[in-house]
């Protein structure tokens, strides 16, 4: 990546994805003051120039090829490069929003983060007015603020979605609508380029776009690094066995057995579709049958996210009656509806589960206080992206990071060798 100033990036930052947006920015401004040390180094070696008088040519070219009259900046040191574009959200008591960008976006490249399962209280109006927002809400301050990107004349528009909304509704079964479809029209209608997003519900949504590229991430690496400080990944003195939830999450489950060098055992559920699921105490499943096996084993299980919980609840207390040790289940996105967290409390206290591994993909203050939720950062990964996507550079070890979890599996054994 060029190692002047970004100029040309910018960032808008919904209500809703402002935490996770100001996280991306914290990795995005560490990354690019250390690309910029890194390239002075090699560059003043290569052509023997001094450092400082280096860093004075670089500042000296960027000025020169801005178009403003007015300079900013110091002369002789790095300029952090300012991402965020301040903005006044406004939010009117009939439900309407309104967004106005108060920085000029027009020619930039500009990322817009919307977090849509961000339940908390949210200050809007300037503070005046502290409202939780709905799914809806969300959505409908994203096309506001998508609309008012565009008028104010960016030259390409992406959607940081670290939830991609109404995912679940990607099959026709009957009578009924193709919202997450329906949504990607409305959002290539008004001219986003790029969505980048978190373990999308279903590849089958990556079809619908006419124009739009869309970049499905993976927390698999980050939920291995917090796995392996939970438990003996070696073998050596837990066994561990990687379990499928449902047939839905076999092969996000299976590329863990793959990655792990791990069994692969699946939970069958029977369900009665007529009952729809209101909490996680109105499950639809009638029976639950278990392919493989977990006796005297730590099972493991992944899956891309968890609303009620009910299912999941019903799963762990299964595999413990199975014989499992310890059961740890690792969740993308923990959306934890409802009073999901009260019962995943109860459970945690009947013994019933280890650990869920989270990610920070959705934003929950009253999860990360519990003792049996662990958070994993994904910041960083999305920093890497937007700076990739930015510069044109490739994306694929960072879509398909199977070789970095082999190498972490490594470092597990080699450690644990050393100390034995």
């Amino acid at each position: 990546m060029p190692y002047s100033e970004p100029d040309n990036l910018a960032i808008v930052a919904c209500p809703g994805g402002e935490a996770f947006a100001d996280e991306v920015i914290t990795h995005l401004r560490h990354m690019y003051k250390h690309r910029f040390t890194l390239k002075n180094d090699v560059i003043s070696k290569r052509y023997q120039i001094d450092k400082d008088e280096l860093i004075k040519q670089i500042n000296l070219q960027s000025d020169v090829q801005t178009s403003d009259i007015s300079l900013k900046g110091a002369i002789d040191s790095y300029r952090p490069p300012v991402f965020k574009v301040k903005a006044r959200f406004t939010y009117f008591m009939n439900g309407e929003f309104k967004t106005e960008l108060l920085e000029c976006v027009r020619g930039k490249e500009v990322f817009i983060f919307q977090d849509v399962e961000n339940h908390e209280p949210l200050a809007l109006n300037e503070g005046k007015n502290v409202v939780s927002l709905s799914v809806n809400d969300h959505v409908m301050s994203l096309l506001v603020t998508i609309d008012a990107v565009r008028q104010a004349g960016a030259e390409k528009i992406t959607l940081v979605l670290p939830v991609y909304p109404y995912s679940r509704q990607h099959k026709k079964k009957g009578r009924e609508g193709l919202t997450a479809s329906m949504l990607g029209h409305v959002y290539e209608m008004l001219g986003v380029s790029r969505i980048i997003t978190l373990d999308i519900h279903s590849r089958e949504i990556v079809n619908a776009f006419s124009s739009i590229a869309l970049e499905n991430l993976h927390a698999s690496y980050q939920i291995i690094r917090e796995l392996a400080k939970v438990i003996d990944l070696t073998g050596k003195t837990e066994n561990l066995v990687v379990v499928s939830p449902d047939t839905g999450a076999i092969d996000r489950n299976k590329f863990y057995a793959s990655g792990l060098k791990l069994p692969l055992a699946m939970i069958y559920k029977e369900r009665d579709y007529s009952i729809v699921t209101q909490d996680a105490n109105s499950t639809n499943i009638k029976a639950i049958k278990l392919l493989g096996d977990v006796q005297g084993k730590v099972a493991f299980l992944a899956d891309d996210m968890l609303g009620t919980g009910g299912t999941l609840l019903k799963a762990m207390k299964f595999l413990k009656e199975q014989g499992a040790t310890k059961v740890i289940c690792a969740i993308s996105l923990p959306f934890f509806t409802g009073n999901a967290i009260e019962l995943f409390d109860e459970a945690y206290k009947q013994g019933l589960f280890y650990r869920i591994i989270g990610t920070n993909a959705v934003y929950h203050e009253k999860l990360r206080e519990k003792e049996w939720y662990i958070n994993t950062n994904v910041s960083g990964l999305f920093a890497n992206v937007i700076t990739r996507v930015h510069h044109n550079q490739s994306l694929s070890d960072l879509l398909d990071n199977r070789n970095i979890i082999e190498k972490l599996v490594k470092q597990e054994c080699s450690a644990d060798e050393d100390e034995d």
